[in-house]
C-alpha cells in the first residue's frame, strides 16, 4: 500500500508538471512532500502533495496551519497577487474522527489573503477526493495516465523516473533564473561610477561643484548655450557633472545597484547603450521643460528603471518573484517626490525613464530576438528625441526664464544693444520675471549712460518686486549722481534693510547719509 501511495503522488506531479504547465517550486524527499505553481491571470494556484497520515483531526489541523505559514513565507516568491493552496494528502487511511469539517474552503483574515482546500486521499474515498481535486484545479481525471496494473517494481522505477524529472525541472528552473540574472559582468559600471568620481574631484579643484558658472565651464546643460552656440554635446556631458557631493553620493549609489543589475541581465554592451541612450533622452527632457541650468546622472539613472520595467515586461513571472514589488515602489516614490519638490528635474527623470524603456526594446533581452519590437522602439525612440528637440527650442525661446539667461550671458560679454533688443522682446512675454528681465535691461542703459531709461526701468522693477535690494542699491547711486538726494536716501535705506551686512551697500548708504553705520 505505501508504494502505492508514493506512486500515485508523483504520478499526479508528474502529469500536472508535464502536461498543464505548472512548475516545481519544491522538492522535500525527507518527507516526500512536492510544492508546485501555475501563474495564470494574476493568480497563483499552488498545490501542495505529500505522502503523509494522520490518526486525528487535530493532528492534521496543525499541519494545515504549517502550510499556511509556510504559504506565506513563500508568497514572496509566488508570481501572482491572489493565491490558492489545494493541499493534498496522500495515505492509506483517515483521521478517526470526524475531519471532513476541514475540507471547507479556508483563507487567512488579512489584505489579499491566501486561499487554501484540503483534499485526503485515503483508499477508501480515492476516487472521490480526486474527482474533487481535479475539479477545482479545472482537470479532467479522465486526461491522466492510469496503471493500476504495474508491478512493484515498475512503479518503483516509475517513481524513480518522475522523481527525476521533477528534480530535473527544479534544476532547471533555478539555472534559468541564475542565467538571467548573470548573463553579464558588471566592469562597466565601475569605469562609469569611476569617470565620475574623477570628473567630480576636477570640479573641485578648479573651483566648486556648486559654482554655477564652474559648471557651465564643464559642460552643465546651459539652454543657451545648445541654442546660441549648438552645443548639444552638454546634453552628453551633463550626464557625468553633480552638483555638491550629497547629490553625487546619491547618483552614485543608485549606479552601484542600478548599474550592476542591469548590466547582469543585459550584458555590458547593452547595459551601456541603454545608459547613454536613456541619459540622451533624460537630457533632451529636461532640456525641453527646463531652462535652469542642470547637471547629473538622474536621466540615465531612471533609464536604468525602464531597462528593469522592460525585463519585467518580457519575465513577468521572474520579475514579480525577484525585484518586481520593491522597483515599482521605488519608482514611484521617486516620481512622487519629483513633482512634490520643485528643485528636482522631472523631466529628466521621466525623459529618462521612458528612454531607457525603449532603448532597452530596441536592444531587447540577451537570447531574444523580435525585430517588430525592436524597429517599433527605435522609430519610437528616434520621434521621441526629435520631438523633444524641436519642442525645446521653441519653448525655450518663448519662455522668460530662458530670456533672462540670455540677457546675463549678453551682459558678461558686453552686448549692451542686443542686452536691450532681447529684454524688451522678452517683456512681452507673459512670465513672472519681469522684474528680473527690466533690471538687467537698466543695467545695460547704465553701461551706455542712458540714464533717465535705467531710472525708469529700475522704477518699474520695484514695483513689480519690492523685495529686490540690487533693484534698490542701482536706484540709489543714480538718483545720488542725478542730485536727487532725497530719493537717493529713500532707495539706499530701503536697500540697506534688505542686505545690512553687504560691504557695498554699507558705503553707498554711509555716503548718502552721511550716517556710520558702525
Amino acid at each position: 500500500m505505501y508504494l502505492n501511495e508514493k506512486y500515485r503522488m508523483y504520478q499526479f506531479a508528474y502529469h500536472l508538471v508535464a502536461n498543464e504547465s505548472f512548475d516545481v517550486i519544491q522538492l522535500n524527499d525527507d518527507i516526500e512532500e512536492i510544492w508546485l505553481e501555475k501563474y495564470e491571470k494574476n493568480k497563483s494556484t499552488v498545490v501542495r502533495f505529500i505522502h503523509k497520515g494522520f490518526d486525528w483531526k487535530n493532528y492534521l489541523k496543525k499541519d494545515i496551519a504549517q502550510v499556511f505559514q509556510k504559504a506565506k513565507s513563500m508568497k514572496r516568491l509566488l508570481a501572482g497577487k491572489h493565491v490558492e493552496v489545494h493541499n493534498v494528502y496522500i495515505s492509506s487511511h483517515t483521521p478517526v474522527d470526524d475531519w471532513e469539517v476541514l475540507r471547507k474552503p479556508m483563507q487567512l483574515t488579512e489584505r489579499n489573503p491566501i486561499k487554501m482546500k484540503v483534499y485526503y486521499l485515503a483508499d477508501h474515498n480515492f476516487t472521490e477526493e480526486k474527482t474533487r481535486f481535479f475539479t477545482a484545479i479545472r482537470l479532467s481525471s479522465h486526461e491522466m495516465e492510469h496503471r493500476t496494473e504495474l508491478s512493484e517494481t515498475d512503479k518503483e522505477e516509475r517513481i524513480q523516473y518522475y522523481r527525476r524529472f521533477l528534480a530535473d525541472k527544479l534544476y532547471n528552473k533555478r539555472k534559468e533564473m541564475e542565467d538571467i540574472f548573470s548573463f553579464g559582468k558588471p566592469f562597466l559600471t565601475y569605469f562609469i561610477l569611476v569617470i565620475n568620481l574623477i570628473v567630480f574631484f576636477m570640479l573641485e579643484r578648479s573651483g566648486s561643484s556648486t559654482s554655477i558658472e564652474n559648471l557651465i565651464d564643464f559642460g552643465a546643460k546651459y539652454n543657451p548655450a545648445i541654442i546660441e552656440n549648438g552645443e548639444w554635446w552638454r546634453i552628453i556631458s551633463s550626464m557625468f557633472l553633480h552638483i555638491g557631493f550629497l547629490h553625487l553620493f546619491m547618483n552614485m549609489l543608485a549606479v552601484y545597484y542600478l548599474g550592476t543589475l542591469v548590466e547582469r541581465i543585459y550584458g555590458s554592451w547593452r547595459f551601456l547603450s541603454i545608459y547613454f541612450l536613456a541619459g540622451i533622452g533624460g537630457g533632451l527632457a529636461s532640456f525641453a521643460f527646463t531652462t535652469s541650468v542642470s547637471a547629473g546622472a538622474s536621466g540615465a539613472l531612471f533609464g536604468l528603471f525602464g531597462a528593469i520595467l522592460f525585463f519585467g515586461l518580457m519575465n513577468k513571472k521572474i520579475f514579480f518573484q525577484t525585484l518586481g514589488s520593491g522597483v515599482l515602489l521605488l519608482i514611484g516614490i521617486n516620481i512622487i517626490f519629483g513633482f512634490a519638490i520643485p528643485q528636482i528635474d522631472m523631466g529628466a527623470h521621466l525623459g529618462g525613464l521612458i528612454a531607457g524603456f525603449l532603448a532597452s526594446a530596441i536592444f531587447h533581452l540577451p537570447r531574444n530576438k523580435n525585430f517588430r519590437i525592436q524597429f517599433s522602439a527605435f522609430i519610437v525612440y528616434l520621434t521621441m528625441i526629435y520631438g523633444l528637440t524641436t519642442f525645446g527650442i521653441q519653448n525655450n525661446l518663448n519662455t522668460q526664464s530662458y530670456q533672462l539667461m540670455q540677457l546675463e550671458e549678453l551682459i558678461m560679454q558686453d552686448q549692451y544693444e542686443q542686452v536691450v533688443e532681447i529684454a524688451t522682446d522678452a517683456l512681452e512675454v507673459d512670465g513672472d520675471l519681469d522684474s528680473s528681465i527690466l533690471f538687467q535691461r537698466s543695467y545695460a542703459y547704465i553701461e551706455m549712460n542712458q540714464t533717465d531709461k535705467a531710472i525708469r526701468d529700475l522704477e518699474k522693477s520695484i514695483e513689480f518686486d519690492d523685495a529686490f535690494p540690487e533693484a534698490f542699491y542701482n536706484l540709489a547711486m543714480l538718483y545720488y549722481d542725478k542730485g536727487e538726494t532725497d530719493k537717493a536716501i529713500e532707495a539706499i535705506e530701503n536697500a540697506y534693510q534688505m542686505k545690512p551686512d553687504d560691504e557695498a551697500f554699507i558705503n553707498l548708504y554711509e555716503e548718502i547719509t552721511g550716517e556710520d553705520t558702525g
